[in-house]
């Protein structure tokens, strides 16, 4: 075998193994996703979940300030808990305050433990709109 043909050969092995690894690599990760399961869902629009304007313009100051810490339809939280059916408690889940207009704007306004107050950044509009969402959830 010439030195050429050698080095030839030593390139389709090397080849052959690189896409054996990659091969292995891939369906690892599809089975890794497959067993673990997503939480991803795809984000359903305002028309489908049936929001009146009101209601989708709280969605909107949800999504620019609540979102990053707290899921809408899940009771499992990020860092704060989750909101579904937020209102269909007597009590909040982590303040054990009622669950009422007024204390979920007290904890908006002013915020508690580890959530920031919005009191200078949500007017009364504002707050009556993103109540209007929390209802929906």
């Amino acid at each position: 075998m010439r030195v050429a043909e050698f080095d030839e050969w030593r390139h389709q092995k090397s080849v052959i193994r690189n896409r054996r690894w990659f091969t292995t690599a891939m369906a690892s990760c599809f089975a890794l996703t497959a067993l673990t399961g997503c939480d991803v869902e795809r984000r359903q629009s305002d028309a489908e979940l049936g929001l009146n304007p009101q209601q989708a313009a709280g969605r909107k100051i949800y999504d620019n300030y609540c979102d990053r810490c707290h899921r809408p339809y899940s009771t499992k939280g990020k860092k704060g808990p989750g909101l579904k059916g937020i209102f269909q408690h007597q009590y909040l889940p982590m303040s054990g305050l009622p669950a009422n207009d007024d204390r979920a704007s007290e904890i908006i306004r002013f915020g508690r433990h580890e959530m920031p107050g919005y009191s200078q950044t949500l007017d009364q509009q504002g707050m009556q709109d993103l109540l209007a969402y929390l209802h929906t959830l």
